[in-house]
């Protein structure tokens, strides 16, 4: 039983220091942060029990209806409910391009994409495995998921940006959907030297 805490606690330092990573990274990339949401979604379910056909935390999750779940939470995006059909949506990017978020789909059952995955970064990946049967944290460089890795597919499409148009004299406020956190304000004067 002791080892199993400190692997649970081990498992969690690794969550955490993940998050941070890709929350940091994210929070660069796109205001919205929809990456990052993503990810911190998914490892928020870690240790969910497996249940074939299952789309929720109370009664559990298969590959899919975790991918699903985490999507509809997060991005109200509702997507298939097998993986095959989720493996048509979007577009396909290399395992160089994943970016967190992104999802990553094995052929686990004898048949391509017959699971999906969320990517979180650093080659690692949360998904919701029948065998030993909890949401879990794996990499794609484990023996078992490289032989069988399918490919990915990104379905997170990114907004597209606003164009600001003023006319002259005109002065701009703070774009009500743009977060405004992590931004100072900066001064109408600056100090003289």
């Amino acid at each position: 039983m002791g080892g199993h805490r400190r692997s649970w606690a081990g498992g969690i330092s690794v969550v955490v220091a993940l998050a941070v990573f890709v929350v940091g990274v994210q929070a660069q990339e796109r205001p919205d942060g929809a990456r990052s949401d993503v990810v911190v979604q998914a490892l928020s379910l870690l240790g969910t029990p497996y249940h074939f056909g299952g789309s929720s935390p109370d009664v559990g999750f298969d590959c899919s209806g975790l991918v699903r779940h985490v999507f509809a939470s997060v991005l109200e995006r509702d997507l298939p409910r097998r993986s095959e059909e989720i493996s048509g949506v979007g577009h396909s990017v290399t395992r160089a391009e994943l970016q967190p978020g992104d999802l990553v789909f094995f052929d686990t059952l004898r048949r391509a994409f017959s699971h999906v995955a969320i990517y979180i970064g650093e080659g690692r990946f949360v998904h919701a495995p029948a065998r030993n049967g909890r949401v879990r944290i794996e990499g794609l460089d484990d023996r078992y998921w490289a032989t069988r890795f399918n490919g990915a597919r990104r379905v997170m499409a990114p907004r597209p940006a606003r164009a600001m148009t003023m006319t002259p004299g005109e002065t701009t406020t703070a774009d009500a959907s743009f977060p405004a956190s992590g931004f100072a304000t900066l001064p109408e004067r600056l100090p003289e030297p």
